[in-house]
């Protein structure tokens, strides 16, 4: 079922352009579990190719970001606390996991964000405690573009990349996938190494309780 789905997005991105990726960076910046890894590479193939424009992927990319993220943002901003506490099992966020996201966005706010939207998995869920605790929409919305479009422009560029070296893998979605992980792994990397320094330093510098 997953090679069917892959397979699908692919066309999406391949029939639909930019809209294509429009809608589903969307649909990955929400609870729909779609990797950007199957949509942006793609499209950068398309790119190397001529058909589409590095800057229009990119740009798609984080336009489909910042709306899935703010419609998600939204729905719970709408919904609250409670109905997330009461169903967000189906989503695979108990309520431990809702309280430290509620103390992760009360600490770190606009910073968290930002980093949130730069790492797998992490970014697609950010969006639900930062409308449950009601962060400012104008920040929410800036920290998510920024980090949407630094995401997308690195994806882009591996994409492009892989293209140029091995032109073939379009037509295996899995392998494409596979080989853009591996490539943008040192990334990741490096920003979960940032973060981490920049939280300790946050921490660090915080005005100490008094007693």
């Amino acid at each position: 079922m997953l090679h069917q789905l892959i397979t699908t997005w692919f066309s999406w991105v391949q029939d639909w352009g930019y809209w294509g990726v429009a809608l589903l960076m969307a649909m990955e910046s929400s609870i729909f579990p779609v990797p950007s890894e199957v949509v942006i590479p793609p499209a950068a193939f398309l790119a190397a190719q001529g058909k589409m424009t590095v800057w229009g992927v990119t740009l798609a990319g984080t336009v489909g970001s910042w709306v899935g993220s703010a419609i998600t943002y939204g729905i719970s901003r709408w919904l609250g606390r409670p109905f997330v506490l009461k169903f967000g099992k189906y989503f695979f966020i108990g309520p431990e996991k809702l309280a430290r996201a509620e103390v992760f966005m009360a600490r770190y706010e606009a910073g968290g964000i930002f980093f949130a939207r730069l790492l797998p998995v992490v970014r697609h869920l950010i969006s639900i405690p930062a409308g449950i605790v009601r962060m400012p929409f104008g920040k929410f919305s800036l920290m998510t573009t920024i980090g949407s479009a630094i995401w997308c422009s690195v994806l882009t560029w591996y994409g492009y990349g892989v293209a140029q070296r091995n032109p073939e893998l379009m037509k295996d979605p899995e392998a494409l996938i596979h080989a853009i992980k591996h490539e943008s792994l040192w990334f990741v990397a490096g920003i979960i190494v940032i973060g981490v320094l920049y939280f300790l330093m946050l921490k660090m510098t915080a005005p100490k309780a008094l007693p």
